[in-house]
């Protein structure tokens, strides 16, 4: 299985934050699933870095996807094109980025945020509440 996540999953993940519930856990932990950590969560990272919304260590977090095993996936072609077509029911150009790259990979989004219900993305909740 492919899995993608989301912005803060990702740092929930490298925080052991209590907000990722067991059966998305497991389903990261599995060293059977592919993790892909896509380089607009990085770049969304930064932003906030820079706008001070956000304090870590854009290094530390990279080494620590690698150590995890993560696969980083960088923006191509197809993902463009998916974004392309891609409905803007919200703003956010990260998490269309993010959708289009799921759609395009026949990945499973792994996130938090209810906006992603109205793409058509397969998705995974962080929280067991959520589902």
């Amino acid at each position: 299985m492919r899995l993608l996540l989301d912005t803060c999953v990702v740092l929930w993940w490298l925080d052991d934050d209590k907000r990722i519930g067991t059966k998305a856990r497991s389903l990261i932990a599995d060293p059977g699933n592919d993790i892909l950590i896509s380089v607009a969560s990085l770049w969304e990272i930064v932003v906030k870095l820079r706008i001070g919304k956000l304090e870590a260590d854009i290094e530390a977090i990279e080494t620590a996807l690698l150590r995890d095993g993560f696969e980083r996936l960088n923006i191509t072609q197809i993902h463009l094109a998916a974004l392309a077509h891609l409905p803007q029911h919200h703003r956010d150009p990260f998490d269309h980025l993010l959708i289009a790259q799921t759609l395009a990979e026949d990945a499973i989004m792994v996130s938090q945020d209810q906006r992603m219900r109205l793409y058509p993305v397969r998705l995974q909740h962080c929280s067991e509440a959520a589902e």
